[in-house]
């Protein structure tokens, strides 16, 4: 039998670092990552993370799961026709809020439980929470009259993490944050500088752990470890520190040739966001004031279309193709004979590639997730804009860009501080970085087409993490929206996986 290490997913959100890492597999076929415990704290991504372990139990889904995301049955049905599996996903997922002193006896006795198993070898992985380090969350906590770092307990949640480690000593570890780690200072010091010596000292003494890169990159101020998923086939320009150790007696051992050869293998051609999401169904946005309804949005596009390019006509000659694209929008919008829905359940291919074949394997009969938001009127007209922009000059407009009769009423729109206040994904292009903002409002996640006149779906933001189509978001739509941008990519953890597993000898 091929080896296996019980794997600890700690803050592990909706679980995209578990997704990937659960699908490496020995030459025996067994899972090289099986999830012993997933830790997460925010309900309806436990309930998430509870649902998608459930999921794993099963070698293909059963036909009441896709009846499940269809809205067929409920989920106690569903847990009452598969109680076995849903005993095992109850005994692998834990709702605990870290740092706790309630987190802490449970998770004594979850860990004690794993650690009881002769013979068994663990790997930690997971992200503490980042909003502490990451710039824009410094820069809304400068605003906070008082606020100390060094009172902010969220700056030291890590230490958890490496509790779980000193404790299990597992044979590796990943730990993931965001970008702003590397410049995040509390008391004149270098937050990172103190998280790799807690990480390299975690199995009791001085380099008790190596740190290893996961690309061959110098930039981002700690070479090798700062992961730009756009160079590594995911839709998306996400930029994070992911943190990659193995324990000394076992990276003492590995071959110089290993050690020098296992990275990240960058792609030929950036996957972009036409890869993700051209060929998924086509919706209208709703309308959030004045009552939404097929005819009164079809009414309100066709004037907003109208609207932003009469502003680019005024606006001179240099958006002349922009208008000409909005205003054949508007003239084809108002000939159709069916009006667009604001969701769809209908599953639609990717290319054939792999990114195709991660999102598609064992696709649901109903595409979960797909529904619009609702927007002002006057968004309407700025997405459009945005949108045909894109399509003209192959990249978001900045706000120096927008016509003037289509500037926001905000006193700070000319000021340069929010030059991306309206941002659309290009359909030739990478997105930017999906975050837990998409919640808030799409004016940073335009979809690309200008026909639609809207922000993009959880499903869109989903396939731009790479999460697959069977991957169900419970809770409501902004809480979906959060989870997806707080999760890990799951292709991108699938990767990393895959060396881990080769650094340990448990695959080939």
């Amino acid at each position: 039998m091929g080896c296996t290490y019980k794997t600890i997913d700690l803050f592990a959100g909706p679980g995209g670092l578990a997704e990937g890492f659960s699908t490496i597999r020995n030459g025996d076929g067994d899972r090289v990552f099986p999830i012993a415990l997933s830790v997460e704290k925010e309900p309806s991504a436990f309930a998430t993370l509870r649902l998608r372990s459930f999921f794993r139990q099963f070698e293909s889904p059963p036909e009441d799961y896709d009846r499940y995301l269809a809205g067929q049955i409920s989920k106690q049905d569903l847990i009452d026709a598969h109680p076995d599996e849903w005993a095992r996903a109850v005994a692998e997922t834990a709702m605990l809020e870290l740092g706790s002193e309630q987190a802490a006896a449970e998770l004594d006795e979850r860990l004690s439980l794993v650690e009881s198993e002769k013979g068994v070898r663990t790997v930690v992985i997971g992200g503490p929470p980042c909003q502490a380090y990451s710039l824009v969350g410094r820069a809304r906590n400068k605003g906070i009259a008082g606020y100390d770092p060094a009172e902010d307990h969220r700056h030291f949640l890590y230490r958890e993490y490496i509790g779980i480690l000193q404790r299990l000593q597992p044979a590796a570890f990943v730990m993931e944050n965001v970008k702003g780690l590397l410049s995040a200072r509390v008391a004149g010091e270098r937050i990172i500088e103190k998280v790799l010596a807690d990480l390299e000292t975690a199995g009791g003494g001085l380099g008790s752990y190596v740190l290893f890169p996961l690309v061959d990159d110098d930039r981002g101020g700690l070479p090798g470890h700062l992961i730009r998923s756009e160079n590594f086939g995911i839709p998306q320009c996400r930029h994070r520190v992911i943190l990659l150790g193995l324990r000394r007696d076992i990276a003492d051992v590995l071959p110089d040739s290993m050690k020098a050869g296992l990275r990240l293998q960058p792609v030929d051609r950036q996957v972009t966001v036409r890869d993700a999401i051209s060929r998924m169904p086509e919706l209208r946005s709703g309308l959030s004031r004045g009552g939404d309804s097929p005819g009164a949005w079809v009414e309100a596009a066709i004037r907003a279309l109208r609207s932003a390019s009469a502003a680019c006509r005024e606006d001179g000659d240099w958006l002349a193709d922009v208008q000409m694209r909005l205003l054949d929008c508007a003239m084809e919008l108002a000939s159709r004979e069916k009006i667009l829905p604001r969701t769809s359940r209908i599953v639609t291919p990717l290319k054939d590639n792999a990114l195709g074949a991660w999102i598609s394997k064992d696709a649901p009969t109903t595409l979960p997730n797909h529904e619009s938001r609702g927007h002002m009127e006057g968004d309407l007209a700025r997405y459009a804009f945005a949108a045909a922009f894109a399509e003209v000059f192959e990249r978001s407009p900045k706000a120096g860009e927008f016509p003037k009769a289509l500037a926001p009423d905000h006193g700070n729109w000319e000021s340069g501080k929010f030059a991306d206040r309206f941002r659309v994904q290009a359909w030739g292009r990478a997105s930017t970085t999906v975050t837990s903002h998409i919640s808030k409002d799409g004016h940073y996640f335009i979809h690309p087409d200008p026909m639609q006149c809207r922000s993009l779906t959880v499903r869109e933001a989903a396939r731009l993490q790479t999460f697959p189509d069977n991957y169900f978001f419970e809770g409501n739509r902004t809480q979906q929206y959060v989870q997806v941008g707080n999760a890990v990519p799951p292709l991108l953890a699938r990767q990393i996986a895959e060396i881990v597993a080769r650094m340990l000898g448990a695959i080939s």
